[in-house]
């Protein structure tokens, strides 16, 4: 039983998400050990969904994941108004640009560049799925090259809990659950998620920055 139990934690994945797959390789870290960055500049995300919102709401819940990891992060907002300044305000266009040259304005040892893919809710007969696809990219400010990076898909498709009573009085209760979700989509629970596996999976997220005990100890 004991061996059960633990081959099925294995295949277990955060709640909400399908079912995991084989256990993803662990990555490479020699780049980003060998240019040691201390300092993070997140720039303006970029959107590939219709939720034109989903940027500065995605934003904002990146830099607390990274501090905690024992980077310094630079404000989002006045990294934001900077870039406006200095005629940088579409995220496309700072997503193109040389990312030492952005680093350079905040004397920033890396550059995070995240790619909304997913952010949106979509209702099907009595089930609501939302979902939110983040790109994650973190670049030197030094040499410009990518030192890491990571994808990361999340879903949650909220399911009313049947304790044996009247179907009809479930099926009901199933459609106000979706219509709940429909109306306010957990998007930032998802997003916040999404950092959380990007950031912190095991042999896959960013290594501990200099200002974490576990620096250098937990790869």
């Amino acid at each position: 039983m004991r061996i059960l139990f633990k081959a099925a934690l294995a295949c277990l994945c955060l709640a909400g998400l399908s079912a995991c797959a084989a256990p993803p390789q662990k990555k490479d870290f020699s780049a980003i050990r060998a240019n040691h960055p201390r300092s993070i500049v997140i720039v303006p995300v970029t959107n590939a969904s219709t939720q034109v919102d989903a940027p500065d709401n995605f934003l904002v819940t990146l830099p607390v994941p990274l501090a905690e990891k024992g980077y310094y992060v630079f404000p989002v907002h006045m990294v934001k108004r900077v870039m406006e300044d200095e005629g940088l305000a579409d995220a496309d266009l700072v997503h193109s640009a040389d990312a030492r040259k952005v680093a350079a304005l905040f004397g920033a040892d890396a550059v995070l560049f995240a790619n909304i893919r997913r952010w949106d809710s979509q209702y099907i007969l009595l089930s609501t799925t939302t979902t939110v696809d983040i790109d994650y990219t973190l670049k030197s400010g030094k040499t410009g090259e990518t030192l890491w990076e990571e994808a990361v898909h999340t879903a949650y498709s909220p399911q009313a809990q049947n304790s044996g009573g009247h179907p009809l009085a479930f099926l009901v209760t199933q459609l106000i659950v979706a219509a709940i979700e429909r109306a306010a989509p957990s998007y930032l629970p998802l997003a916040s998620q999404a950092n959380g596996v990007a950031f912190y999976a095991a042999g896959r997220g960013i290594p501990s920055g200099p200002y974490d005990p576990q620096f250098g100890k937990d790869y």
